[in-house]
């Protein structure tokens, strides 16, 4: 075993310290390090879906621009070092090897979390770096996310789902309580949130916090030209600028609600704290080139060959849907899907939304401990109908789906960010 393995290792063996919310152990850590979360600048991203893709094309823009840009995300989907970026490229392995060792011995004694080891690492290899600005993606909800130890710039929040209820609650309003947690005083925030009742949460909490909160279908407004697997052409009007021909280099109508976001963002950021090199050229090249800026992986992610394979890292019910209607309008006839989801999720309404796209379901289990097992997945595909097979592994199911699949019928693989991930390392 390599140290790199080793360092690993000994990072993901925290999850046994599972979920903590709230911020003391991410307190503790940080003024150990000597708060490092307060030398730089930052933009704060939550949310139900869309917090990876609005915070890569934020991210992708700023790094287009000229900026040195930290970018915090996660799950990985390949290798850990994906979750903490600047300007695309993944940390070394030496660094994660050298952040592990300074900070062993407080992880050790007080029982931190993975997510809050990798917080702390993230933000002090960023204060190291001397980046010029960090985009943040929350872990789980927002008010006792470790990462909201931070004062952003701008607070972006998503929109409102229903998922995590054990940690978030069962209702739009409770979960809006928990995403709006995010919003600090005097601190404006963008969202994308459609439900009422959600906003009018969010609108409560940033006027006990005397911030300024904007809905960017209020401020900007998409006519789409042109979608394809590979992407969307637009033409975007802000309430500042107008962008002719726009092109994303993300497939699915569902990712204009977070290109409005990350343009909201953007011109903020240019316009009211002085980011003055971001021009309209650099935002035309940021959009364009998404996973060469920020290494964005799994969102409709179409990887040539024979066949056709699509991945996206859809991981709840509406995430699933707004999935199931992008590939409706893209691909004539039905696909062979290969499905493994956490335990925790409605699998079952996940499985109601893109049944009427499968042809043949192929249940996997990636090798986590979090995974719902094949067998329940079975169990659904066959209540609802639909022709099932075991694929067991990941790996399997995938071999499976490539002996299933008939002439130019393409291979959906989706579920959870995990099944997507071993995917592309089996492919790899």
């Amino acid at each position: 075993m390599t140290e790199y393995q080793a360092t690993k290792r000994f990072l993901f063996n925290l999850q046994m310290f599972g979920i903590k919310v709230g911020l003391k152990n991410i307190g503790i850590l940080l003024r150990y390090l000597g708060n490092p979360e307060n030398h730089f600048p930052s933009i704060h991203i939550a949310g139900t879906n869309g917090k990876g893709s609005t915070s890569s094309m934020i991210a992708s823009i700023l790094t287009a621009s000229g900026y040195r840009t930290g970018l915090y995300t996660s799950p990985h989907l390949i290798d850990f070092a994906e979750r903490i970026r600047i300007d695309g490229q993944k940390i070394s392995a030496q660094e994660i090897i050298y952040y592990t060792k300074i900070l062993r011995t407080v992880i050790e004694k007080y029982q931190i979390t993975f997510f809050e080891a990798t917080t702390a690492i993230a933000f002090q290899y960023f204060a190291d770096k001397k980046v010029d600005v960090a985009v943040i993606e929350t872990g789980l909800g927002g008010r006792l996310d470790a990462t909201n130890i931070i004062t952003p710039l701008l607070s972006v929040i998503t929109n409102i789902g229903i998922e995590h209820t054990e940690h978030l609650g069962t209702t739009y309003s409770r979960i809006a309580s928990e995403k709006g947690g995010i919003i600090k005083p005097f601190i404006p925030c963008i969202t994308g949130t459609k439900n009422q009742q959600a906003f009018a949460v969010l609108r409560t909490i940033a006027k006990i916090n005397q911030s300024k909160i904007f809905n960017s279908s209020d401020i900007s407004s998409v006519a789409l030209i042109k979608s394809s697997l590979n992407g969307l052409t637009m033409q975007v009007t802000t309430n500042r600028n107008q962008y002719n021909n726009l092109f994303l280099s993300l497939g699915g109508e569902h990712q204009v609600d977070n290109l409005q976001l990350a343009l909201a963002a953007i011109e903020y950021v240019k316009y009211i704290e002085g980011f003055s090199k971001i021009k309209m050229s650099r935002i035309v090249e940021g959009l364009s080139s998404i996973q060469k800026y920020s290494g964005l992986r799994g969102r409709m992610e179409v990887i040539k060959g024979t066949p056709l394979l699509i991945a996206d890292v859809a991981h709840n019910p509406d995430g699933m849907e707004v999935l199931a209607s992008t590939l409706r309008k893209l691909i004539v006839g039905k696909l062979v899907v290969v499905f493994g989801v956490m335990r925790d999720k409605a699998y079952q309404k996940m499985i109601e939304s893109i049944k009427p796209l499968i042809r043949v379901g192929i249940a996997v289990s990636p090798q986590i401990d979090r995974a719902l097992n094949t067998q329940s997945i079975m169990s659904e595909f066959q209540k609802q109908s639909i022709i099932a097979i075991n694929g067991e592994t990941v790996a399997k199911g995938f071999q499976i789906a490539r002996q299933e699949t008939r002439k130019v019928e393409p291979i959906l693989v989706t579920g959870s960010h995990y099944v997507v991930g071993e995917t592309l390392k089996f492919i790899k």
